[in-house]
């Protein structure tokens, strides 16, 4: 999927997704109505849409703010880490130590 969404096995709808965002990426004055029409078309919704760009604008704004101010990568056993924490519970925070895992069921714990 790195190398060529195109040819990617996901939904056509998540590659015209994608390809819209690549384009908002490489070429962001050059987005026009129509892209977003190519979308709407491929199933997504204004919201969606709107998600996605707000999304898109998001990293490229932390990514910016990161390199401008210095702030330090995380070592690639911190990424490894952090990756596993994500793969378990999503974006929720680590829970405190001792703390039993989340649910797998996304259901909070009652």
């Amino acid at each position: 999927m790195l190398d060529d969404v195109s040819t990617a096995p996901i939904p056509e709808a998540e590659k015209a997704l994608f390809a819209f965002v690549d384009r908002l990426n490489d070429a962001p004055g050059d987005v026009r109505r129509e892209d977003v029409e190519r979308l709407k078309a491929a199933g997504w919704t204004d919201e969606a849409v709107y998600d996605a760009v707000s999304v898109c604008a998001l990293f490229n704004f932390y990514n910016r703010w990161i390199d401008g101010t210095g702030v330090q990568g995380l070592s690639p056993a911190m990424y490894e880490r952090s990756a596993k924490r994500m793969a378990a519970g999503g974006y929720l925070p680590a829970p405190p130590p001792g703390a039993p895992p989340p649910s797998s069921s996304g259901e909070p714990e009652r």
